[in-house]
């Protein structure tokens, strides 16, 4: 009996609040029956989706380009690739996928086209000739594609630079300066989105025509060894000859990673670095 009396005290007790809050929550009057709530439709918002994230690869079609390309497919990003040649003569299912771009970064602006809907860019375009002829190629050509990424409002810059090797910086002047000139512009311009990686030798299966050369066949023992050699790298004068080298591969996932992972930290990342990083798992890209 107690617990019926509470029950029905409950019962009025909510009816009446309910009742004060909606007058026709409750109809009092025995003529008329209860209006039934109106829910009125909620207003339908058009929502785009998430940006999809579209890669340029500049010199897609060389040695570390076309397999920087390659990761990048493989991680379902909308992959695009300048060069003076435009499409890749590699003759893989991958390649059919790569919107392919043909421009001169040291002519005309047409090639900045290019550039239209991208979010990220890695370049790997250098080359080796005249002291003259390095510096427009490594230098000239990567800073005139930095100012113009910059100005389209892309959010990341990856530029595949090279380590110190000593002796070697003075005998390639021009190399070495048109590199550190390009890093100098990033780090200018991509305080918080650019990253430089710093390989040593990059091995892998290299092609030259229709030859291939393993060049893991010396890169790889030599990796092996040298990765646990940091130490040396400190001697005075010969100690850039101790750089380890790496894989073709690991720079790839590196670069790919770099400018897709917007927690991925800017500056330069050595080859120990780059080591590192490509030993950890794989972060998963946007949507």
């Amino acid at each position: 009996m107690f617990r019926l009396t509470k029950s029905t005290f409950s019962l009025c007790r909510f009816s009446s609040i309910a009742a004060s809050r909606n007058p026709r929550f409750l109809c009092t009057d025995p003529n008329k029956t209860d209006e039934p709530f109106k829910v009125e439709e909620a207003e339908t918002v058009n929502v785009p989706p998430p940006p999809s994230e579209k890669l340029l690869v500049l010199g897609g079609n060389g040695f570390v380009g076309s397999c920087i390309c390659r990761e990048a497919l493989g991680r379902g990003l909308t992959v695009a690739s300048l060069s003076r040649t435009g499409r890749s003569s590699i003759q893989e299912s991958w390649a059919n996928n790569v919107i392919w771009h043909q421009g001169n970064l040291l002519s005309d602006d047409s090639w900045k086209d290019a550039l239209k809907g991208v979010t990220s860019v890695i370049s790997c375009v250098g080359g080796f000739g005249s002291n003259s002829y390095m510096y427009k190629i490594n230098g000239t050509a990567n800073i005139n594609a930095i100012r113009a990424a910059t100005e389209e409002g892309v959010k990341r810059f990856v530029y595949i630079s090279a380590a110190d090797f000593g002796v070697a910086n003075y005998l390639l002047q021009g190399y070495y300066e048109g590199k550190r000139a390009a890093e100098t512009e990033l780090l200018t311009r991509y305080t918080y989105g650019g990253v430089i990686l710093r390989p040593g030798f990059i091995y892998g299966t290299r092609r030259v025509g229709s030859m291939k050369l393993p060049l893991g066949v010396i890169g790889s023992p030599l990796e092996m060894v040298l990765q646990h050699a940091k130490p040396l790298g400190q001697l005075p004068l010969v100690g850039p000859l101790f750089t380890p080298p790496v894989n073709v591969t690991a720079v790839a996932k590196v670069a790919v990673r770099a400018a897709m992972d917007p927690v991925f930290p800017p500056g330069i990342i050595d080859v120990y670095g780059i080591l590192r990083y490509s030993q950890q798992k794989s972060y998963k890209s946007s949507p």
